[in-house]
């Protein structure tokens, strides 16, 4: 029985070696085999790199200048037509600028002109003295329109001194201004009116028994075209001038006016 048991042992010894030896070489045999790979991967094997580029560069090469010079041509191309449609157009814009310019031009000669003709209808002045001489006017049983033959500005030419009627060339509104001179008598006082298309707007009036007598009125009128004023003097009233010009009746444009203005 004995003997028996040690047979046991020897050959389980024996199986517990031999198997330590085989599971040795198969993890000497995985070290080895991990080392290796790792050595490969920090060691690459070396390549001709200069060849392989020089081999890509001549083919890069070889397959792109025919493109680039495609590329090249029809660039060239696409800048002389848009250099042609650059002067295309600065043509263009150079006659629309001529043109806009001249009629701009014209537009300013025609405003111009406006301007220059209403103006000239706006100047519109008078101012004329009675007589150039001493002596009496009136009195006359019946109201008499004073002609003021001494003209100093007649601007327009809208006063008629043969007739003393000033006519409207426009429709505004016009002011308008005379005195009135005369000797003091006791019979006969010095009146007169200025006086719109026949009736009368205001009076100036001057009366004592001696010496002389002085009266001024003025009136601001709207006025219509071919509406007429000038200055009456009452019947049985009397005036008196000189050299020195003391009756005068005066008028001109303070402004224009429109339809709608009134």
């Amino acid at each position: 029985m004995k003997c028996l048991l040690s047979i046991l042992l020897l050959l389980e010894t024996l199986v517990f070696v031999v198997q330590h030896q085989i599971d040795g070489g198969s993890r000497e045999n995985e070290i080895s085999q991990q080392l290796s790979n790792e050595d490969r991967r920090q060691n690459p094997p070396q390549t001709d790199t200069r060849s392989d580029a020089s081999t890509d560069s001549q083919q890069y090469c070889h397959l792109s200048f025919p493109d680039i010079h495609a590329a090249l041509r029809e660039l060239t191309a696409t800048v002389t037509e848009q250099k042609a449609n650059i002067r295309a157009l600065e043509t263009r814009l150079r006659e629309e600028l001529n043109k806009k310019t001249e009629e701009i031009s014209n537009l300013t000669q025609s405003q111009v002109e406006e301007l220059r003709k209403e103006n000239r209808d706006r100047e519109i002045a008078f101012s004329a003295a009675l007589m150039d001489d001493k002596g009496p006017i009136g009195p006359f049983t019946t109201d008499i329109i004073l002609t003021y033959r001494n003209v100093f500005t007649n601007i327009g030419n809208a006063y008629n001194p043969i007739t003393g009627i000033f006519t409207a060339p426009l429709k505004g509104a016009y002011m308008f201004n005379f005195s009135v001179f005369g000797s003091g008598n006791p019979s006969t006082p010095s009146t007169a009116s200025i006086v719109k298309n026949g009736q009368r707007m205001v009076v100036a009036h001057g009366h004592q028994d001696q010496y002389v007598v002085n009266s001024s009125k003025g009136v601001v009128l709207i006025l219509e075209v071919g509406d007429v004023v000038y200055v009456t003097l009452w019947s049985g009233r009397g005036i008196y001038d000189e050299t020195h010009k003391h009756n005068t009746f005066s008028g001109y444009l303070l402004f224009p006016l429109r339809e709608q203005e009134l």
